[in-house]
Protein backbone atom coordinates (compact mmCIF):
# COMPACT_ATOMS: atom_id res chain seq x y z
CA UNK A 1 0.00 0.00 0.00
CA UNK A 2 1.53 3.32 -1.24
CA UNK A 3 1.23 6.37 1.95
CA UNK A 4 -0.77 9.18 0.67
CA UNK A 5 0.84 12.37 1.09
CA UNK A 6 -0.16 15.06 3.49
CA UNK A 7 -2.17 17.76 2.76
CA UNK A 8 -1.35 21.39 2.23
CA UNK A 9 -4.02 23.75 3.97
CA UNK A 10 -3.22 27.32 3.28
CA UNK A 11 -6.00 29.96 5.19
CA UNK A 12 -6.43 33.69 4.31
CA UNK A 13 -8.26 35.85 6.61
CA UNK A 14 -10.29 37.47 3.81
CA UNK A 15 -12.31 39.56 6.06
CA UNK A 16 -12.38 43.27 4.64
CA UNK A 17 -13.18 44.46 8.50
CA UNK A 18 -10.32 43.63 9.79
CA UNK A 19 -7.29 46.24 8.97
CA UNK A 20 -3.65 44.35 8.80
CA UNK A 21 -2.31 44.35 11.82
CA UNK A 22 -5.45 42.68 13.10
CA UNK A 23 -5.21 40.04 11.04
CA UNK A 24 -1.51 39.80 11.51
CA UNK A 25 -2.60 39.16 15.62
CA UNK A 26 -4.76 37.01 14.83
CA UNK A 27 -2.37 34.41 12.16
CA UNK A 28 0.26 34.94 14.88
CA UNK A 29 -2.06 33.56 17.60
CA UNK A 30 -2.97 30.72 15.31
CA UNK A 31 0.00 29.93 14.45
CA UNK A 32 1.02 29.48 18.01
CA UNK A 33 -1.91 27.85 18.51
CA UNK A 34 -1.23 25.05 15.99
CA UNK A 35 2.27 24.50 16.03
CA UNK A 36 1.33 23.23 19.47
CA UNK A 37 -1.36 21.17 17.50
CA UNK A 38 -0.40 17.47 17.14
CA UNK A 39 -2.79 17.15 14.09
CA UNK A 40 -0.33 19.35 12.17
CA UNK A 41 2.68 18.24 10.52
CA UNK A 42 4.26 21.63 10.26
CA UNK A 43 2.52 25.56 10.02
CA UNK A 44 4.43 28.55 8.63
CA UNK A 45 3.58 32.02 7.90
CA UNK A 46 2.80 32.11 3.94
CA UNK A 47 5.71 33.97 2.62
CA UNK A 48 5.03 36.27 -0.60
CA UNK A 49 6.75 34.71 -3.79
CA UNK A 50 6.56 37.74 -5.40
CA UNK A 51 7.54 40.89 -2.85
CA UNK A 52 6.64 44.03 -4.37
CA UNK A 53 9.92 46.11 -6.28
CA UNK A 54 11.81 47.85 -3.84
CA UNK A 55 10.57 45.95 -0.65
CA UNK A 56 13.59 44.72 1.92
CA UNK A 57 15.81 41.66 0.74
CA UNK A 58 15.05 38.70 2.76
CA UNK A 59 11.95 36.74 3.29
CA UNK A 60 8.62 38.53 3.03
CA UNK A 61 5.10 37.19 4.39
CA UNK A 62 1.52 37.67 3.17
CA UNK A 63 -0.41 39.35 5.71
CA UNK A 64 -2.94 37.07 7.61
CA UNK A 65 -2.10 34.19 5.73
CA UNK A 66 -0.69 30.89 7.09
CA UNK A 67 0.35 27.43 5.36
CA UNK A 68 -0.35 23.89 7.41
CA UNK A 69 0.59 20.52 6.26
CA UNK A 70 -1.73 17.96 7.99
CA UNK A 71 -1.74 14.26 7.19
CA UNK A 72 -4.70 12.66 5.95
CA UNK A 73 -5.84 10.60 8.93
CA UNK A 74 -5.83 14.01 11.04
CA UNK A 75 -8.34 16.34 8.50
CA UNK A 76 -11.01 16.48 10.50
CA UNK A 77 -9.53 17.30 13.98
CA UNK A 78 -7.90 20.04 12.11
CA UNK A 79 -10.45 21.78 10.59
CA UNK A 80 -12.69 21.44 13.15
CA UNK A 81 -9.78 23.22 15.19
CA UNK A 82 -9.84 25.88 12.84
CA UNK A 83 -13.66 26.12 12.52
CA UNK A 84 -13.91 26.74 16.34
CA UNK A 85 -11.37 30.13 16.45
CA UNK A 86 -12.39 31.45 12.45
CA UNK A 87 -16.15 30.18 12.22
CA UNK A 88 -17.33 33.47 12.17
CA UNK A 89 -14.56 34.93 10.25
CA UNK A 90 -14.80 34.83 6.41
CA UNK A 91 -11.63 32.94 4.82
CA UNK A 92 -10.50 31.62 1.59
CA UNK A 93 -8.98 28.05 2.14
CA UNK A 94 -6.49 26.38 -0.58
CA UNK A 95 -6.39 23.01 -0.30
CA UNK A 96 -3.63 21.09 -2.14
CA UNK A 97 -2.95 17.11 -2.55
CA UNK A 98 -0.95 15.22 -4.95
CA UNK A 99 -0.40 18.33 -7.12
CA UNK A 100 -4.15 19.56 -7.39
CA UNK A 101 -5.09 22.42 -5.97
CA UNK A 102 -8.71 23.88 -4.92
CA UNK A 103 -9.73 26.83 -3.52
CA UNK A 104 -12.95 27.86 -1.84
CA UNK A 105 -14.32 30.44 0.85
CA UNK A 106 -15.79 29.98 4.21
CA UNK A 107 -17.37 32.15 6.22
CA UNK A 108 -19.21 29.20 8.66
CA UNK A 109 -17.80 25.77 10.50
CA UNK A 110 -19.90 23.99 8.24
CA UNK A 111 -18.33 25.73 4.94
CA UNK A 112 -14.82 25.07 6.34
CA UNK A 113 -16.04 21.29 6.97
CA UNK A 114 -16.37 21.09 3.43
CA UNK A 115 -12.25 21.19 2.43
CA UNK A 116 -12.24 17.70 4.50
CA UNK A 117 -14.54 16.55 1.99
CA UNK A 118 -12.33 18.01 -1.16
CA UNK A 119 -9.28 17.41 0.24
CA UNK A 120 -10.48 13.60 0.49
CA UNK A 121 -11.64 13.40 -3.43
CA UNK A 122 -8.67 14.91 -4.30
CA UNK A 123 -6.73 12.26 -2.86
CA UNK A 124 -9.45 9.77 -3.94
CA UNK A 125 -8.69 10.71 -7.57
CA UNK A 126 -4.52 10.10 -7.02
CA UNK A 127 -5.49 6.79 -4.79
CA UNK A 128 -7.84 5.92 -7.96
CA UNK A 129 -5.22 6.73 -10.69
CA UNK A 130 -2.05 4.28 -9.01
CA UNK A 131 -4.82 1.25 -9.03
CA UNK A 132 -5.65 1.05 -11.96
Amino acid sequence: MTALSNVIFTIALNDPELDPEEKQEIVQNLLNRLSNLEEVERVVRTEDLNPEEGSKPGISFLVGMLTAEVSVKNIKGFLGFLGDRLGDKPIKVTVEANNKKVVLEASSRQELLEAERIAKELLATVQGDSNG
